[in-house]
């Protein structure tokens, strides 16, 4: 019986020493993959005999392609899989292709040597330790594509000195950006609703820190042992704000705080702040609830604040095209852009013959922390044909040029750019009443219609378009 018992455990040890040497399906120029054959999709995956630190055998440049080919078949690579590059210290640069949409658990991390990487605007998750001790980033770009960020995924990257969080995460995890003792300046997005227990706990090199609007809860520990703040502002959203939340800041100096209604607030938020000897600044007509409640009562000094949330609102974007592109401008300086383009082609058809109009609709307001998100600016992106040219070409074939135009509409004034010079542009209510009329003038027209909401006809050379104020 006992000889039976030593016999499974061998026969188990050496399934897993199998299992561990068989950890991949494929190598192809030196990077490792898993294949999932019906998805026709591929994993990036670890290099070496196991998980063990030390073992894993990638370093230098990485440059991960965003397709394979094996055995005939062509796999797409969509992810970088759990612990794929862990504990390469010898990694220094890593190269992600668009195909890429989530970056797995430990997948970099102790990648002390890596300098160097680039999130494409594809990936949408970014795992729980990610990046944790990858002491060499010194910054880091989060796309607006991202989601979610997982615990810990920034845990001990100390040598990061800035970081953007972009307007898509709604929620900072836990220990997201624990121990980056370097991080001198953050931003927090509007789009933040909550920030996680120990999120920004030991961030020693931070001065300053700006809660905004959106956030309604601040975790334990969140800012515990940041040592080099020395002002925070909390945004009027705010109603919890966990234990020790602020905790071990002895250089505080200034809070400000926009909240009405006192936020409910563990005793212990500013534990070892020494804030008897920093000032508060809360709403005037709150002053006295302030004054009344723990840990608040607590500051040196309370003030009124003067006038409102220190939220101001983005400038409008402008929308521009040219050589093919799309670019977004604004006034506020700093703002970030989030836009919607649909294509009016997009839709199923059921006819033999399809007209296909190859018009968008373009919308994007601007944002940054600090900041009220920007009213939203709309546009149609048209292409309208020119007088066909034959010159060169033979007497039976004629080329049709076509033009970029771009109807963007603000304030009830619409401004036309793309059309050639001397293009009549004329706008109509729905009902054919004519509201204002122009010609091209450098590319460029405007029209004031008066009219700030519905439907108008914009007429440019002999195409008609539908627009939406």
């Amino acid at each position: 019986m006992k000889h039976k018992h030593l016999t499974f455990l061998l026969a188990m040890l050496m399934s897993m020493v199998v299992s561990v040497a068989s950890a991949h399906d494929v190598e192809i120029d030196g990077i490792y993959y898993n294949l999932i054959p019906k998805a026709k999709q591929a994993t990036v995956t670890f290099k070496g005999d196991s998980y063990s630190a030390y073992s894993n055998e990638y370093s230098g440049t990485v440059t991960i392609p965003a397709s394979i080919t094996y055995e005939g078949n062509t796999y797409s690579v969509t992810s970088i899989g759990e612990r794929a590059f862990y504990w390469c210290d010898g990694l220094t640069s890593v190269t992600i292709p668009n195909s890429v949409t989530s970056i797995g658990a430990w997948a970099f991390d102790v990648c002390s040597g890596l300098t160097s990487i680039t999130i494409p605007n594809s990936v949408t998750n970014i795992s729980s330790y990610a990046f944790s001790y990858c002491s060499g980033l010194t910054s880091i770009t989060i796309p607006n594509s991202v989601t979610s960020i997982g615990n810990d995924a920034f845990n001990g990257c100390t040598g990061l000195t800035s970081l953007t969080i972009p307007n898509s995460v709604t929620n900072i995890s836990s220990y997201a950006f624990s121990g980056c003792s370097g991080l001198t300046s953050i931003t927090i997005p509007n789009s933040v609703t909550s920030i996680g227990n120990s999120a920004f706990q030991g961030c020693s090199g931070l001065t300053s820190v700006t809660i905004p609007n959106s956030v309604t809860s601040i975790g334990m520990s969140a800012f515990s042992g940041c040592t080099g703040l020395t002002s925070v502002t909390i945004g009027k959203g705010v109603t919890k704000i966990y234990g020790s939340a602020f905790a071990q800041c002895g250089n505080l100096e200034e809070v400000y705080c926009y909240a009405v209604n006192v936020p409910s607030t563990s005793s212990d938020a500013f534990r070892e702040s020494m804030v008897e000897y920093a000032t508060l600044y809360v709403p005037e007509e709150s002053i006295n609830a302030y004054k009344a409640a723990s840990p608040w009562s607590g500051f040196g000094t309370k003030k009124p604040l003067s006038g409102e949330t220190p939220n101001k609102k983005c400038a409008t974007p402008t929308i521009n095209y040219a050589n093919g592109k799309l670019t977004f401008t604004c006034e506020t300086e700093g703002a970030q852009f989030v836009s919607e383009i649909t294509d009016t082609d997009i839709k199923k058809h059921y006819d033999a013959e399809v007209n296909l109009s190859v018009i968008y609709t373009i919308k994007v307001y601007a944002t940054l922390t600090g900041y009220d998100d920007s009213d939203v600016a709309t546009a149609t992106l048209c292409w309208i044909e020119q007088e066909p040219a034959s010159e060169g070409l033979g007497t039976d074939v004629k080329e049709i040029a076509s033009m970029p135009v771009l109807i963007q509409s603000q304030g009830g004034t619409l401004r036309i750019t793309g059309a050639a010079n001397d293009t009549p542009i004329s706008a109509y209510t729905v009902g054919g009443q004519l509201l204002d009329i122009t010609t091209s003038n450098g590319g460029e027209a405007t029209l004031r219609t008066n009219l700030h909401d519905g439907i108008i006809i914009v007429k440019v050379g002999k195409r008609t378009y539908k627009i939406a104020l």
